[in-house]
Protein backbone atom coordinates (compact mmCIF):
# COMPACT_ATOMS: atom_id res chain seq x y z
CA UNK A 1 0.00 0.00 0.00
CA UNK A 2 1.46 3.60 -1.18
CA UNK A 3 1.21 5.77 1.52
CA UNK A 4 1.52 8.75 -0.38
CA UNK A 5 -1.11 7.72 -2.44
CA UNK A 6 -3.27 7.41 0.22
CA UNK A 7 -2.78 11.10 1.40
CA UNK A 8 -3.30 12.94 -1.52
CA UNK A 9 -6.97 10.97 -1.49
CA UNK A 10 -7.18 12.44 1.71
CA UNK A 11 -6.80 15.83 0.83
CA UNK A 12 -9.12 15.09 -2.30
CA UNK A 13 -13.12 15.50 -3.49
CA UNK A 14 -14.15 13.14 -5.79
CA UNK A 15 -18.48 14.37 -7.26
CA UNK A 16 -19.52 11.39 -9.29
CA UNK A 17 -21.23 10.77 -12.24
CA UNK A 18 -25.32 11.61 -11.58
CA UNK A 19 -24.84 13.70 -8.07
CA UNK A 20 -25.34 17.17 -7.94
CA UNK A 21 -23.36 19.47 -5.60
CA UNK A 22 -24.37 23.28 -4.89
CA UNK A 23 -22.04 25.29 -2.34
CA UNK A 24 -18.28 26.31 -1.84
CA UNK A 25 -15.62 23.59 -1.61
CA UNK A 26 -11.84 24.09 -1.40
CA UNK A 27 -9.74 21.14 -1.29
CA UNK A 28 -5.79 21.33 -0.70
CA UNK A 29 -4.97 18.16 -3.44
CA UNK A 30 -7.37 17.09 -6.35
CA UNK A 31 -10.85 18.12 -7.45
CA UNK A 32 -12.79 14.88 -9.61
CA UNK A 33 -16.36 16.02 -10.77
CA UNK A 34 -18.15 13.92 -13.00
CA UNK A 35 -21.30 15.03 -11.91
CA UNK A 36 -22.41 18.57 -11.68
CA UNK A 37 -21.05 21.35 -9.25
CA UNK A 38 -22.35 24.86 -8.83
CA UNK A 39 -20.58 27.01 -6.83
CA UNK A 40 -17.09 28.03 -6.39
CA UNK A 41 -14.13 24.85 -6.58
CA UNK A 42 -10.88 25.38 -5.30
CA UNK A 43 -8.02 23.22 -5.07
CA UNK A 44 -4.48 22.37 -6.39
CA UNK A 45 -5.91 19.90 -9.19
CA UNK A 46 -9.11 20.49 -10.97
CA UNK A 47 -10.14 17.24 -13.10
CA UNK A 48 -13.68 17.22 -14.91
CA UNK A 49 -14.68 14.21 -16.28
CA UNK A 50 -16.78 13.67 -19.68
CA UNK A 51 -20.15 14.13 -17.53
CA UNK A 52 -18.83 16.31 -15.16
CA UNK A 53 -20.20 19.90 -15.25
CA UNK A 54 -19.08 22.92 -13.28
CA UNK A 55 -20.42 26.05 -13.09
CA UNK A 56 -19.20 29.08 -10.83
CA UNK A 57 -15.70 30.39 -10.28
CA UNK A 58 -12.95 27.82 -10.25
CA UNK A 59 -9.38 28.40 -9.04
CA UNK A 60 -6.76 25.58 -9.33
CA UNK A 61 -2.86 25.11 -10.12
CA UNK A 62 -3.64 22.76 -12.94
CA UNK A 63 -7.17 22.29 -14.59
CA UNK A 64 -7.94 19.40 -17.43
CA UNK A 65 -11.58 20.03 -18.98
CA UNK A 66 -13.26 16.70 -20.55
CA UNK A 67 -16.44 18.29 -19.80
CA UNK A 68 -17.76 21.56 -19.11
CA UNK A 69 -16.44 24.14 -17.29
CA UNK A 70 -18.88 27.35 -17.19
CA UNK A 71 -18.69 31.31 -15.49
CA UNK A 72 -14.98 31.51 -14.47
CA UNK A 73 -11.66 29.40 -14.64
CA UNK A 74 -8.29 31.00 -13.25
CA UNK A 75 -5.76 27.99 -13.78
CA UNK A 76 -2.51 29.88 -12.41
CA UNK A 77 -0.53 27.07 -14.36
CA UNK A 78 -1.67 24.66 -16.76
CA UNK A 79 -5.32 24.51 -18.27
CA UNK A 80 -5.91 21.66 -20.89
CA UNK A 81 -9.61 21.10 -22.71
CA UNK A 82 -9.30 17.66 -24.20
CA UNK A 83 -10.84 16.83 -27.51
CA UNK A 84 -14.72 16.32 -25.44
CA UNK A 85 -14.31 19.75 -23.08
CA UNK A 86 -15.81 23.03 -23.62
CA UNK A 87 -14.90 25.81 -21.89
CA UNK A 88 -17.35 29.24 -21.23
CA UNK A 89 -16.49 32.65 -20.06
CA UNK A 90 -13.81 34.26 -18.00
CA UNK A 91 -11.13 32.28 -18.62
CA UNK A 92 -7.44 33.01 -17.02
CA UNK A 93 -4.23 30.60 -17.32
CA UNK A 94 -0.59 30.28 -17.20
CA UNK A 95 -0.42 27.99 -20.06
CA UNK A 96 -3.24 26.71 -22.22
CA UNK A 97 -3.68 23.65 -24.27
CA UNK A 98 -6.62 22.67 -26.34
CA UNK A 99 -7.00 19.40 -28.49
CA UNK A 100 -8.57 19.26 -31.57
CA UNK A 101 -12.59 19.61 -30.96
CA UNK A 102 -12.10 21.31 -27.35
CA UNK A 103 -14.01 24.70 -27.04
CA UNK A 104 -13.16 27.79 -25.28
CA UNK A 105 -15.64 30.74 -26.30
CA UNK A 106 -15.38 33.51 -23.79
CA UNK A 107 -12.70 36.84 -22.79
CA UNK A 108 -8.85 34.85 -22.54
CA UNK A 109 -6.59 36.39 -19.90
CA UNK A 110 -2.67 35.33 -20.15
CA UNK A 111 -0.81 35.54 -16.59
Amino acid sequence: MNDQKDMSKENSIFIGEGVVFKGSIKAPSQAIISGQFDGDLEAHDVLIGVSGVVTGKTTAQFVDVKGELNESVISRELLIVRGTGRVRGSVTYGEIEIERGGQVKGDMIQR
